[in-house]
């Protein structure tokens, strides 16, 4: 067993791993050394740039499916993650008890569940896209197969070898 990572994947693997982990005392931290109150300028900003890049997202997932484009699944799962996100904030940085209750009745009757659709598209074409690759993968040619291993790729560039192979070829 090598050590080093030498495929995509590896890398993928090793970092976001160390990320996650290290992620986790930076979390423990911030809680423990933030002041519950902050005020801050152009708030404003912040919201009307996060609800634009939410937009955002809804108008490229709609693109994507109008186009029948394989991203709608990447993009459905952002655009849910946003909404998520959108709510959670909305939820905690809410002060006053009558804004609360608005924020808390949006997230339970619009993002939320408009978020569990989002997720539900993401999985269904992620699915079907698992099947149509692995249809190309039992077909004859090599271009269909190499489809199949995205991050099977080596660090010098070239495919790894066939998908489910523990380790690259040498």
């Amino acid at each position: 067993m090598k050590l080093r990572p030498t495929a995509l994947r590896h890398w993928v693997i090793a970092v976001f791993a160390a990320i996650g982990l290290g992620l986790l005392p930076w979390t423990i931290w911030l809680s423990a050394s933030l002041k519950a109150g902050h005020e801050t300028r152009h708030w404003d900003l912040a919201w009307s740039g996060f609800d634009s890049g939410l937009a955002l997202a809804f108008l490229l997932t709609a693109f994507a499916a109008w186009r029948r484009s394989p991203w709608v699944g990447a993009l459905a799962a952002a655009t849910g993650t946003l909404l998520v996100t959108d709510a959670w904030f909305d939820i905690v940085l809410e002060s006053h008890s009558d804004e609360l209750w608005n924020a808390v009745y949006l997230a339970v009757f619009a993002e939320l569940p408009v978020a569990v659709l989002c997720f539900w598209i993401a999985y269904r074409t992620e699915r079907f896209l698992s099947l149509v690759l692995h249809l190309a993968a039992t077909a004859e040619g090599p271009a269909q197969r190499d489809l199949v291993g995205v991050l099977e790729v080596t660090s010098d560039g070239q495919p790894a070898g066939e998908a489910g192979d523990p380790d690259p070829p040498a």
